[in-house]
């Protein structure tokens, strides 16, 4: 079976840079605050935002300063995203290390699949690229409004 390299950390920083936008204005966006929304340790918040920083996308503010986000999110992708917390990018597909030699379809897996896996990360490399985080806050308050219609149309 083939296995893919993705880790949850590229959707717990897709959920970082959501919770930033949408809590932002009015509140101080901290590695506390993330890891409630995310439901993860602060710890391994502020790793992700740390390689989010490095690639530019987030600033961070000492202390209790919080984050800010420093692109406008229509122009953040989630190939961006990818590229800044993913280690394991340049294989996406986890190859079993072992094929026979001597078996005529171990001795050839390779040569028979390497080139259409490739293909298929450059595909999904390149499907990354179409949506952005500004795609995800847009679902997101879309979200938030039917919920909030529901609840105050129930009479609560």
């Amino acid at each position: 079976m083939i296995e893919m390299q993705i880790s949850t950390k590229f959707t717990i920083a897709i959920h970082i840079l959501a919770a930033a936008d949408y809590f932002g204005s009015n509140t101080k966006v901290t590695s506390e605050l993330l890891a409630s929304s995310i439901g993860s340790n602060p710890v391994i918040i502020r790793n992700i935002m740390s390689d989010l920083s490095a690639a530019g996308i987030i600033e961070t503010k000492r202390g209790p300063g919080g984050i800010a986000i420093k692109k406008p999110l229509d122009q953040i992708s989630f190939y961006d995203v990818y590229e800044a917390v993913e280690k394991n990018k340049d294989h996406l597909f986890n190859f079993h290390d072992n094929p026979n030699p001597n078996c005529p379809v171990g001795r050839n897996i390779h040569t028979a699949l390497d080139g259409k896996l490739a293909e298929a990360q450059g595909d999904f490399e390149n499907d990354l690229k179409k949506y952005t985080i500004a795609d995800v806050e847009k679902n997101i308050r879309s979200e938030v409004k039917k919920q909030e219609s529901k609840t105050s149309s129930a009479g609560y």
